[in-house]
């Protein structure tokens, strides 16, 4: 089985910064891709950030330019570097991975206050 566990998140001001990490364990293949997602009040969940293991990373048009995704391939581990953070940023964020199937975390809350 495999096991995502998130930490960070938490309450931000408007143009702060606030850092997301993840750690899978289980039966992951090497080729992977892990990233974030995330999903507001009465939003469908949507892309932030994923990066696949031969580094290649997507990021939605809202958060490029103040969202940095990386990840230590070793740790299975994968973080979300969020900068000048807005209100709009306000949701759950869930990190995610795919190896042979999707897997989800359990999601952490990102409150940004203007």
């Amino acid at each position: 089985q495999v096991q995502l566990v998130e930490s960070g998140g938490g309450l931000a001001q408007s143009g702060g910064s606030l850092t997301l990490s993840c750690t899978a364990s289980g039966s992951i293949f090497s080729w992977n891709t892990m990233g974030w997602y995330r999903q507001a009040p009465g939003k469908q969940r949507e892309l932030v950030a994923v990066t696949r293991s031969g580094g290649i990373t997507n990021y939605a048009d809202s958060v490029k330019g103040r969202f940095t995704i990386s990840r230590d391939n070793a740790k299975n581990t994968v973080h979300l570097q969020m900068n000048s953070l807005k209100p709009e940023d306000t949701a759950v964020y869930y990190c995610y991975l795919f190896t042979t199937y999707d897997y989800w975390g359990q999601g952490t809350q990102v409150t940004v206050s203007s």
